[in-house]
């Protein structure tokens, strides 16, 4: 974790990916982990050709995080084999942003180089079931970026709604929430618990706003309450997986699947990211530098 959060889920709302069958797990061409970046750190160029690629059940349980980490690869995958893309994908260190005054000059949400910014503030109504997010800023579509203007990018939601519904993408950055829970003492905090477990809890927080941690924080301060980002349901972007809010114990043997999008693994396959196909290891990348908390 280390305080970052790739970028589709930390700024982007997906839409469904479609394929005739389930690619396998891995690209057997690829014998080399590919460099994951952080978003500042790569050229114009690097930008541009990431998002020229995107414009084109499991929350609160054992294997959240090994699932996340499994839908990234995939999603990564897809990018370079059906969209173009050469690269890897980036990632956002979050705490380079997080002082309030900094998070809405993020070169993440730069109009030009970037995934574009807010949109227009926009009022809550009380008696609605959006929440009260603290220090709210915007609500309303995107004004600029390359995915404004778009009127039926996101197809689904408000909440857990399968019904086909097109809109526009919409932002409503919370500085203040951003600066609270993705600050880098909220990743000290997280990366010092005595196990797994504990960290799991600690990154996931409650289903709360008020009881947010890391992963609240990426959704709240970006979506805020009327983003599409602050729809924890909508959100992650397929009706099989909204409804998965429990379950058993997870080992390793526990199954992963990300639907037509690629085939099913288990946990034990995806704990070892620059495996590249060794001891069945289906992912291959790595990171351009990690820094070491004290």
């Amino acid at each position: 974790m280390a305080g970052k959060l790739s970028l589709w889920a930390a700024v982007l709302l997906l839409t469904s990916l479609v394929t005739a069958a389930p690619p396998p797990p891995r690209d057997p061409r690829q014998s080399k982990p590919i460099i994951r970046k952080e978003w500042r750190t790569l050229k114009p160029g690097e930008k541009k050709d990431y998002l020229k690629a995107q414009t084109m059940d499991m929350h609160f349980t054992g294997h959240f995080l090994p699932w996340h980490r499994y839908y990234t690869a995939v999603y990564e995958r897809m990018l370079r084999d059906e969209c173009g893309y050469k690269g890897a994908q980036p990632y956002w260190d979050w705490t380079l942003d997080t002082p309030a005054s900094n998070f809405a000059n993020s070169p993440v949400f730069d109009a030009l180089t970037g995934f574009g910014g807010n949109g227009p503030l926009e009022p809550v109504n009380p008696n609605s079931p959006f929440p009260p997010v603290p220090g709210r800023t915007g609500g309303g579509c995107v004004v600029d970026g390359p995915f404004t203007g778009i009127p039926d990018l996101v197809h689904l939601g408000p909440f857990a709604s399968v019904t086909y519904n097109p809109q526009c993408l919409k932002r409503d950055l919370s500085p203040y929430f951003a600066a609270r829970y993705l600050a880098l003492n909220q990743t000290q905090l997280t990366l010092s618990q005595p196990d797994f477990g504990w960290f799991a809890r600690i990154v996931e927080g409650g289903p709360d706003y008020e009881l947010s941690g890391v992963h609240g924080g990426g959704h709240y301060g970006v979506g805020g309450s009327l983003g599409q980002m602050g729809d924890l349901l909508m959100d992650i972007s397929g009706p099989e997986m909204m409804m998965d809010y429990g379950g058993p114990n997870v080992t390793l043997a526990y199954p992963l699947s990300v639907g037509v999008s690629g085939a099913d693994v288990t946990v034990g396959d995806v704990m070892a990211v620059r495996g590249c196909g060794v001891g069945g290891s289906v992912l291959c990348y790595d990171y351009d530098q990690l820094y070491t908390l004290a």
